[in-house]
């Protein structure tokens, strides 16, 4: 089984291009989703531990969360401590999973896979990317978005230029959507999964 990871920087289209590898039947396993579920189950209790009044109705509030930790590097070094091994395990169970049922190819989602040392779990990268401007519009017509935040986010993440020099494919989704189901069925096709019809 050949493991992908899927990564890029904020606004670059990962969404978009996870669920592309999804309709061309490879399985996708999105760390974005498994934070969601774990701030509604495991992480809930020990997320409200360090950060109280963050549970509410049984889920963590993740707008709450993000006052507490935005821009305060030791608090997110501790929900990151909380988050990142059960978001791993939640991964490991899935190709667990997945290796047994015989699939010949699957995909992580791992938003900062350069940033967490998560390239030695995969066996091949791909990276979206997009021209600044393009990212930049798309990440400020977020709710709730500002330049400051955008730019503290950036400055979190690996640089495009530098993600784009380490992965083994590069995705511009800049170029839109056909182009990148394009690219994303030649990759498929390419690593012994099913090309689209």
């Amino acid at each position: 089984m050949i493991i992908l990871g899927l990564t890029g920087s904020i606004g670059m289209g990962k969404s978009t291009t996870a669920q592309m590898f999804r309709e061309a039947g490879v399985p996708v396993h999105d760390s974005d989703e498994a934070v969601h579920r774990l701030y509604a189950g495991k992480a809930a209790p020990l997320v409200e531990e360090a950060f109280p009044g963050t549970l509410k109705d049984g889920t963590i509030d993740r707008a709450e969360l993000s006052k507490r930790v935005l821009g305060k590097p030791e608090a997110l070094k501790r929900l990151e401590s909380i988050v990142h091994p059960l978001v791993r395990a939640d991964a490991d169970a899935f190709l667990v999973r997945h290796r047994a049922a015989g699939a010949p190819l699957v995909v992580l989602d791992i938003p900062l896979l350069f940033e967490t040392g998560g390239r030695n779990r995969v066996d091949k990268v791909v990276v979206v990317s997009a021209d600044p401007d393009i990212q930049r519009q798309r990440v400020l017509a977020r709710p709730g978005m500002t330049e400051d935040k955008f730019e503290a986010i950036l400055a979190k993440q690996v640089p495009d230029a530098e993600k784009r020099r380490q992965a083994d494919y590069v995705i511009d989704t800049g170029l839109g959507m056909e182009s990148a189901s394009r690219a994303v069925s030649e990759i498929v096709a390419k690593l012994g999964g099913k090309p689209l019809a």
